[in-house]
């Protein structure tokens, strides 16, 4: 990644929640697929999330720390439906997130709600080091 693109870096955020079996549907996770743009469904890489519409993005950031800040949020937010007990304290998942992020390197959270709900939060680098989707809020609409 370049100096320039560093300094330019900012942070998407983005939410599904829905059936886990949902997730199996890979082909609508692709970008090569022509239902990928439509599909609520999260993308296979987590960098491809940037070629979804605009519409798509929960939040941008600016600061890496506000962008972990949102994701602990979203994360408390479905506490209570947890399948299973956090294995990784979200205090070691914020320091990591806040690390990564920082270095431009995506961050995405599964997890497992009861009734068979699965749920993504993901902070999206842009630039994207492993893809090269252009950003979303600053592409023209197609």
């Amino acid at each position: 990644m370049s100096l320039r693109e560093r300094l330019s870096m900012h942070w998407h955020a983005y939410r599904w929640t829905g059936a886990g079996a949902e997730r199996g549907n890979e082909d609508e996770r692709r970008p090569a697929s022509p239902g990928f743009r439509a599909s609520p469904l999260p993308p296979m890489r987590t960098g491809d999330w940037l070629a979804k519409p605009a519409s798509r993005i929960a939040a941008t950031f600016d600061d890496a720390r506000q962008a972990t800040g949102w994701m602990a949020g979203e994360y408390a937010k479905v506490g209570a439906a947890l399948l299973l007990p956090e294995a990784v304290p979200i205090e070691e998942r914020l320091r990591a997130a806040l690390d990564l992020l920082s270095r431009g390197v995506d961050v995405q959270w599964g997890e497992w709600l009861q009734g068979g709900r699965f749920i993504t939060i993901g902070v999206i680098c842009c630039p994207n080091r492993q893809v090269r989707h252009p950003c979303p809020i600053r592409r023209p609409h197609a």
